[in-house]
């Protein structure tokens, strides 16, 4: 493996660490403005990697979403994947600040990726392309800065999405119970072991190109340009 390669990967699965880990913080974050200790009390609100590891979404779906092209001879996958869920206390944070305060709870993660692919756009279109540099700390800081941006982007569009059990649904969720549409709530809360099954429908069929590399290609074009 040569020696780009391997600035790739390091690079790669740091800025992975930093978007899920810093998603899974803020969601905690602002629980705890709400008076929520939850997250606080079970050592969550910590960078300490190890405390937010999660076996499937921390390192076998990003590994293999990455390396599994290489097997068939195509070019590297991008990474995706998820951190172990930071524990919140719905009930809580609702009767400290109502519904308003529980979708911003659900929305934290995603403010935090959007805002952190804003800074690494602007850092980016800074930087020079290292085109001819020999040094390699430029060269890696660069391959990292382009990572945040994809990486932050793509979590952020599939945050977005109203899957039950992930922000997106959430999201819904609380608004629906806000709105006293108790149907829809009701149906999001049935159906929360369902996300992941369709989480890896999404990945491993045609459904992704729709719902994540288009939003996430014209999201980047954008901040870019």
């Amino acid at each position: 493996m040569e020696s780009l390669d391997i600035l790739k990967i390091i690079a790669a699965v740091l800025a992975l660490a930093i978007a899920i880990i810093g998603h899974e913080i803020m969601h905690g974050w602002v629980a705890y403005m709400y008076g929520d200790m939850t997250a606080k009390n079970a050592g969550r609100l910590t960078i300490n990697p190890l405390s937010h590891i999660d076996l499937v979404g921390t390192i076998i779906v990003p590994a293999t979403m990455y390396f599994l092209p290489m097997l068939f001879g195509a070019d590297s996958g991008f990474l995706f994947g998820w951190a172990k869920p930071v524990p919140i206390n719905t009930f809580t944070v609702i009767s400290r600040g109502g519904y308003n305060a529980a979708m911003q709870v659900d929305l934290a993660g995603i403010v935090y990726n959007f805002t952190l692919g804003a800074f690494a756009a602007i850092a980016l279109t800074a930087m020079s392309a290292p085109l001819t540099t020999d040094s390699l700390f430029y060269l890696f800081l660069y391959i990292l800065v382009y990572q945040l941006l994809v990486i932050n982007i793509v979590l952020g569009v599939f945050n977005l999405l109203p899957i039950p059990q992930f922000d997106g649904g959430h999201f819904l969720m609380h608004l629906a119970l806000k709105l006293k549409i108790n149907s829809i709530a009701e149906f999001y809360y049935k159906n929360e072991r369902y996300g992941i099954v369709i989480v890896l429908i999404i990945l491993m069929t045609p459904l992704k190109d729709y719902l994540l590399f288009m939003p996430v290609q014209t999201i980047i074009h954008l901040l870019l340009s």
